[in-house]
């Protein structure tokens, strides 16, 4: 019996090894962009999507802040991630991978204060709390605040710790104003029927990246990538992404397309004059 084992063994553990392999789990963290329920509405159905088409398993890893997710992130403990938290120069060394982006029009920085707000210039939130989602947010923080430090309009900053939290003390009356992304105002907009005045947009960046860890195997960047990228030609997929744009407010033409980290230039620029505090 020891010497058939012995004969036999190596090839089962030959054909378990690729078994084993199917079987490992890629953690995938987006910033979040909503609340919790809304961003696993949004991602969950996505990425089931994209594990059945590929072939490669993916769980969605969510913090309760965009923070937190951030953190998971830089601690290593995700492999995919859907962020624009990772182009300033000290976490470019950490070799994440650009390999596409959601189709959206540019997005902008802005801050805005309700319709009827009395506040008609952004010099006049001087000294005034302004609301931000948190201090990780690209587009809907560093680039405002980076804005309102350049013009030394100092205000006190709020974090809410996600974009919807952010808009829902803006109408308590929480705070005077707030620091968003042009997508996400025009989509509470679109959703709760809250209107806005803006007060400044920045120059357009665009959406977050669909990005993949060093340490990913490439035929499984691939293989995510092209389920990614193919998902609104699939009558199936296209579905799916229809639902999820429409449950959380975003153009229901929001696909994705290939990328490159040539496409996150603009990124790039800002981090080269940002303040030291924004780096």
């Amino acid at each position: 019996m020891l010497r058939i084992l012995s004969i036999f063994l190596p090839f089962v553990l030959a054909f378990s090894a690729p078994v084993l392999a199917q079987d490992n789990v890629y953690r995938f963290s987006p910033v979040n962009q909503w609340d919790i329920n809304k961003t696993a509405a949004y991602w969950n159905p996505i990425i089931k999507y994209v594990s059945d088409k590929s072939g490669v398993r993916l769980e969605l890893k969510i913090g309760r802040t965009s923070a937190d997710t951030t953190a998971y992130v830089l601690a290593q403990e995700v492999e995919f991630v859907f962020s624009n938290h990772l182009f300033s120069p000290a976490r470019e060394k950490l070799g994440w991978k650009v390999f596409g982006r959601r189709w959206t029009p540019p997005l902008s920085g802005q801050i805005a204060v309700p319709e009827d707000s009395p506040i008609t210039r952004v010099e006049e939130l001087k000294g005034q709390e302004v609301v931000f989602a948190g201090p990780e947010a690209f587009v809907g923080y560093k680039v405002p605040y980076g804005y309102l430090l350049s013009k030394n309009i100092d205000v006190r900053s709020v974090f809410a710790g996600n974009q919807n939290a952010a808009f829902a003390q803006l109408f308590a009356g929480k705070a005077k104003a707030v620091g968003s992304n042009s997508a996400l105002i025009d989509g509470y907009t679109t959703r709760e029927g809250k209107r806005f005045r803006v007060l400044w947009t920045s120059e357009s960046y665009h959406d977050l990246a669909l990005m993949a860890a060093s340490k990913v195997p490439e035929k499984d960047v691939k293989a995510v990538a092209s389920a990614f990228v193919g998902m609104h030609r699939d009558p199936v997929g296209k579905a799916i992404l229809l639902r999820s744009s429409e449950e959380v407010g975003l153009d229901p033409k929001a696909y994705f397309l290939p990328a490159s980290t040539a496409d996150y230039a603009s990124y790039r620029r800002f981090y080269e004059s940002a303040p030291a505090a924004l780096r």
